[in-house]
């Protein structure tokens, strides 16, 4: 698929890895990117830049409303990017309710295949199109350490093969990134190497050009995959000691 011309959505697109795939999209060629954020005052500074090709949209992805205004208000739409994302950083068990857990299920699982459902109609009408689902390396392997968001991300990963299967007969390429450590305000807590998001962004361009069904963004999502493969056993426990850590850290 060509960026050149398209016209995008981007969730979460006022700062980190979806401010980063507004710019990169809007550097290729795009024609316009709805910049959604739950506050479009967020997304200004981009207006600012880019009039008339940034258009700030109000959307927060867990209200039903707003993804349906959205898809009303952007009928022009042939790229979707779902970045938004939520980690609160509480454990499953440890955790004093379950409300943590249930936000980031409603933000990182519900909210893409909302918003998947609302345009692919809107996709199907401007020629097929693309969906890319921003996911993580914690959706390859359980995470105990990240609660609530680990297994949110393992099931927008599956949906993402789901939604694939649905809209292959519409002609809409649907994309997962598998994204590991990212210099962005969730992953603060981490220490060690963090990749660039304008990097994460760059490869999640390079995959809908090339119509790649899953990608692997970064170093630590190759890591992740390869450890999988190699000893999935040990890359469990290890996973599992970051529980008592001191420090979440990269590694590197």
């Amino acid at each position: 698929m060509k960026i050149e011309d398209s016209v995008a959505v981007v969730t979460g697109g006022n700062r980190g890895i979806g401010e980063a795939f507004v710019r990169a999209l809007l550097a290729a060629g795009a024609a316009r990117v709805w910049v959604g954020s739950r506050d479009p005052d967020a997304a200004a500074h981009l207006a600012a830049e880019e009039p008339g090709r940034a258009v700030p949209l109000r959307l927060d992805v867990t209200r039903p409303e707003q993804i349906a205004a959205a898809a009303a208000r952007c009928g022009d739409a042939s790229i979707l990017v779902n970045n938004a994302g939520a980690f609160l950083n509480q454990r499953l068990i440890g955790a004093d309710s379950l409300d943590a857990a249930r936000e980031e299920m409603e933000v990182n699982y519900f909210g893409p295949v909302g918003m998947a459902r609302a345009f692919a109609p809107i996709l199907a009408s401007n020629g097929g199109g693309a969906i890319v689902n921003v996911l993580s390396s914690g959706g390859l392997v359980a995470v105990p350490a990240m609660g609530g968001y680990s297994p949110s991300k393992f099931a927008g990963r599956a949906a993402t093969t789901c939604i694939r299967a649905e809209l292959a007969g519409q002609g809409t390429q649907v994309t997962a990134l598998i994204v590991g450590s990212v210099d962005t305000r969730m992953a603060a807590h981490v220490a060690g190497r963090k990749e660039r998001p304008e990097d994460i962004a760059a490869a999640g361009l390079n995959a809908i050009k090339r119509g790649v069904d899953e990608v692997d963004t970064d170093y630590m999502a190759i890591e992740v995959r390869a450890s999988l493969a190699r000893d999935p056993k040990a890359l469990e426990r290890g996973m599992a000691r970051m529980l008592s850590a001191a420090t979440i850290s990269t590694g590197r």
